[in-house]
């Protein structure tokens, strides 16, 4: 007999400023309130992300800092400790979004709330503490599956 597997697919994969994640019928996004760790973390990428004439990469190039010879970082969070100059709205408030949200770098794009397994990402709680936001609750697999409904 074979275990059911228990872990938990989590994926925020589309968003339009002032709307909700694909799974939000169900579970809220946090980020979709949060903010904080794009006020927060040093948001690097490699170069090959920004937008260039050639059609390549696709993060605005007028809101980038080159940190190295092949690194690139969000401008405002260069050192760490900055609000990334694509934050729109006040950290912990309704609305907050990315205004790149579709040309966001890689950091961005898979950073995860919640670890495989539900648990929440430690970086992520630190940060929202450091905000003074509620620390997000370990997530069950009701929190990630759509009720069932009878046939």
């Amino acid at each position: 007999m074979t275990q059911p597997d228990s872990t938990l697919e989590i994926s925020w994969s589309s968003h339009e400023p002032g709307s909700g994640a694909g799974n939000d019928a169900w579970m809220q996004n946090p980020c979709l309130s949060c903010g904080a760790c794009c006020a927060h973390f040093r948001v690097s990428f490699y170069c090959g992300e920004i937008a260039s004439a050639d059609g390549g990469g696709m993060v605005p190039p007028e809101l980038v800092v080159q940190v190295g010879p092949l690194r690139a970082a969000m401008k405002g969070t260069e050192i760490g400790n900055g609000r990334c100059v694509a934050l729109r709205g006040e950290v912990g408030s309704p609305g907050v979004h990315c205004g790149i949200y579709e040309q966001r770098p890689s950091p961005c794009r898979e950073f995860e709330p919640w670890l495989a397994d539900g648990t929440p990402d430690a970086d992520c709680q630190r940060v929202r503490a450091r905000f003074g936001l509620p620390p997000l609750p370990a997530l069950t697999q009701d929190d990630v599956d759509p009720p069932a409904h009878a046939a």
